[in-house]
């Protein structure tokens, strides 16, 4: 006999076959300043020759400085694409790119969760809407920095939790 659980697709390498995907997060684009300053800096560095010397090699610096910088920015963006936090029914699975090749994975029951908080640490984090993330367990602490949307994130974990919760209750009753 096929059930639904069955024939349901899977949204993420590593779900379970009874698992509910319930949203994915990541951290804010603002996470990847680095980048974006390796980028303007390694060009604009480049580019101080040609300003000088106005002569075509110094231009193929200049543009050698670009491509320099692009694949900087290129190895953050990597970085922050591939780092992701998804939520499912039973759990909080955090998979952080470290570098090219390391791939961080770990695996947080939701029914091991205390409490969830969120800080927006300043004037800046509220202009571009990021903030701080902080799931506290019964092990330690999971905290979360530069969080696209911490009230929408904070509010969306609160449901799974308490889904989490009723579906615990119904179990054991």
């Amino acid at each position: 006999m096929i059930t639904n659980s069955d024939t349901q697709e899977k949204m993420f390498s590593g779900q379970r076959d009874n698992e509910e995907f319930i949203f994915m997060f990541r951290r804010h684009i603002i996470s990847m300043r680095k980048g974006f300053y390796g980028l303007l800096i390694i060009f604009a560095l480049s580019c101080i020759p040609t300003f000088i010397f106005l002569t075509y090699d110094m231009l193929l610096i200049a543009l050698g400085g670009f491509v320099l910088g692009l694949v900087f920015f290129m190895y953050h963006f990597m970085i922050w694409y591939f780092s992701v936090y998804i939520v499912t029914d039973q759990r909080i699975r955090q998979i952080s790119q470290e570098g090219l090749f390391k791939k961080n994975v770990i695996d947080l029951p939701l029914n091991k969760v205390q409490s969830v908080n969120y800080i927006i640490p300043g004037f800046w984090a509220d202009i571009f809407k990021f903030g701080v993330l902080n799931i506290q367990t019964i092990v330690g602490d999971l905290t979360i920095k530069n969080v696209e949307k911490p009230e929408e994130t904070y509010d969306r974990l609160q449901n799974a939790l308490n889904l989490s919760e009723e579906r615990e209750d119904e179990e054991h009753n």
